[in-house]
């Protein structure tokens, strides 16, 4: 339902998807309320209904806004030359990005199993885009001789997986610093497909 114009829809819509995130990732999808959610934005649960249908389209649209939001940030990546260059951006762009979300990686990954189907359905095809761009590096990069031949749809899965892994241990503030991780995780991904990495990584502290 759409909120009426003249309202603060346009702050309370985004407190209301915030508050959603926020206890989606503390304590899961299934065992947030609506209630729940209307409490943490200071509303009544009736009043929820005028920004949201429902549960479920809270999800979707988080799922969807995160991945529409990383997608526009890759595409507006400065463009590269070589495929190598290309796959150390994309590693260090993809560490940084989900570094700097990790309540929205959490949903984005772990409550896909609650999408129904039609919602599944656009999440997934906003995945398979992003996937795509990774694809699309090491084929260039297998094709220039730049990298070892490999299965790139399974590879471009598992550059990712690692990548996105960052998110479930690092902790500012530790021994290593976000530039670095970055910076060795680029290193891996470039060492995975047969090819050397670019520039050393910054000394640990």
């Amino acid at each position: 339902m759409a909120r009426r114009q003249g309202s603060h829809g346009d702050i309370t819509g985004p407190r209301v998807r915030a508050a959603a995130l926020r206890l989606f990732a503390r304590h899961g999808y299934a065992a947030v309320s609506m209630r729940q959610i209307a409490a943490e934005v200071g509303l009544q649960a009736g009043a929820l209904y005028l920004y949201t249908p429902d549960k479920q389209s809270l999800l979707a649209d988080l799922m969807v806004g995160h991945l529409d939001h990383l997608l526009a940030a890759r595409a507006a990546l400065p463009p590269l030359g070589g495929p190598a260059e290309r796959l150390d951006q994309f590693a260090r762009f993809h560490v940084n990005y989900h570094l700097d979300r990790p309540e929205a990686v959490f949903i984005a990954y772990m409550e896909l199993r609650n999408l129904e189907p039609a919602n599944f359905a656009r999440v997934e095809a906003l995945r398979r885009a992003y996937e795509e761009g990774v694809a699309q590096i090491l084929r260039d990069g297998q094709a220039a001789g730049v990298f070892a031949p490999c299965d790139v749809r399974l590879a471009s899965y598992a550059l990712i997986a690692m990548l996105t892994g960052v998110t479930n241990w690092y902790r500012e503030g530790g021994r290593l610093s976000r530039d670095q991780v970055a910076a060795d995780h680029a290193a891996l991904a470039l060492r995975a497909v047969g090819a050397a990495p670019l520039s050393p990584a910054p000394a640990a502290g």
